[in-house]
Parts: structure tokens; sequence; C-alpha cells
């Protein structure tokens, strides 16, 4: 029996740009797994995102999607099978615009949406605002949404084209610790539902790990640092060389909390 297509495979990746951004990576992600890209500010995350999306062209290795070459498919066909949610979005999204509306925007990959909604169309986003626990939110416009309203809608517009990649790039940023810890229970119940897609959740921060994330990538300066089962990486020592303090890690009830030690001033 063959083995399953990959829905991620990177082998000996790398972008340079006058200095190295990205240096040989290698990452595979298998159906059924949900990852997290983990590091410090400047460690390659966003970059790694842009590779992967096809808007950052690597110097060399070869890049698989969704059993997609880069290089040999249209990228661009690709993306549309690849859901992305990120606080780059909000400042491009009309302030008068419905909820509904920004959610069917994401069937047609645009942003601002435009034209008449199709029955099919409506239908359809009504269910995803219920998936994404916004029933409530139809009619309301993106300018009185809050800040973790707005990152379910977002979620919400990338399920829309029924993706089987959904990646998720730093979505409790700007959250209070209620609204942040609100939201990763929502996420740990998309995970958890049926049919749900390949989560890849990119952070710094080890507090928004929920259970349902099976695996995780630390990068530091562009190069893997560790990857692999989270129980397997989510240690002291791989954190402390990551972050480059004196720090510790500790897990319970299936979270994890990092604490900096206060000498993190110290060379590690």
């Amino acid at each position: 029996m063959k083995n399953p297509v990959p829905v991620i495979q990177v082998a000996a990746l790398s972008v340079h740009r006058e200095v190295p951004i990205l240096d040989g990576i290698d990452w595979r992600v298998a159906e059924g797994q949900h990852w997290v890209i983990l590091g410090p500010n400047g460690s390659g995350k966003t970059s790694m995102l842009a590779t992967l999306t096809g808007y950052m062209p690597p110097t060399s290795g070869t890049i698989s999607v969704l059993g997609e070459t880069y290089g040999r498919s249209d990228w661009r066909e690709l993306r549309t099978r690849i859901g992305f949610a990120s606080t780059a979005i909000v400042p491009l999204i009309s302030a008068a615009e419905p909820a509904l509306e920004t959610v069917a925007s994401g069937r047609r990959a645009m942003l601002g949406f435009w034209g008449e909604l199709s029955s099919e169309e409506r239908a359809q986003a009504l269910d995803i605002l219920h998936l994404v626990e916004a029933d409530t939110l139809t009619d309301r416009l993106w300018r009185h949404l809050s800040q973790g309203e707005r990152q379910r809608i977002l979620i919400g517009r990338a399920l829309m084209a029924r993706p089987r990649l959904l990646v998720l790039d730093e979505p409790c940023a700007g959250l209070d610790p209620v609204a942040r810890e609100r939201f990763l229970s929502f996420l740990e119940r998309l995970a958890g539902a049926g049919a749900a897609p390949t989560l890849v959740l990119v952070t710094h921060h080890v507090e928004e790990i929920m259970p349902a994330f099976t695996h995780v990538l630390v990068l530091k300066s562009g190069r893997v640092l560790a990857a692999g089962e989270k129980r397997n990486v989510l240690t002291s020592e791989t954190l402390a060389e990551a972050f480059g303090a004196r720090l510790s890690v500790t897990a319970a009830n299936g979270r994890y909390l990092l604490t900096v030690s206060p000498d993190s001033d110290a060379a590690v």
C-alpha cells in the first residue's frame, strides 16, 4: 500500500535575499496532524508562510503542498485550496462590510465583496458562520466587530473555499487575555470538528498551543531547530536555545506555560 501524499513536504528549502532567510528546511506534514510553527521574532516564520503560498520563491530546494510541486503547478490555483487567516488582512476589509459578505468573499478569494450573493453562497456562508460560532454576527458591520469576533470571521472567510489546509498567522495578536482564551477554546473545537482541515498555527507563544495541536516546528535564524511530536519538542532546553534565554516550560492539562528566569539576560 502506497504512503498517503503529505499535506506539506519541504526538502532542503533555502531562501536567500542578500542574506540567508531560510536555510536547508526539511519539514513534512501528514494527514491527521495539526502543526504549530514556533520561534522568536526574525526566526523565519513569516518567510516560511510566504514561501509555502508562493509569494516568496525559493532559492533552492523543493516544496509540495496538497500534492502540487512548486514550479510544476499553478500556485495561483493552489492558493484557492489553502485557507489563510492573518491580522495583515484586517486593514484591507471595508469597515462597512457585513460579516456575512466578508465570509462569502473567501469563496472567490477576493477582498471586498462585490456583486450579489447566490443562494448557494449565502447558505454556505451561513453554515460557516454557525461553524465558527458567529451566527449572531451575520449582519454586523466589520467596524463594529471586536478583535476576537474579527478573527472568527477571518477563519470563516478562509473556510469558505473548503480548504484541506488552514494556516493561522498569529491569530491571537491584539487580543486581551480573556478574548484570547475564548478564541483558543473555539480553535480547539474547530480542530475537533468533523472533516476539519489540517491546521498550521504560527505563533511565538507556547500558551497558545492547544491540546488539538499534535506537532511543533521550531525555527531559529531561518533553520529548523527541532520538529516532531509536541511532547518531544516543547522542552525547556529546546525553547531556551530557540529564544536565547534562561526559561522553563511546564505542562498541565494539555496546555503549556513558559516562564523566563530573572537572569535571562545571561548567556544560555
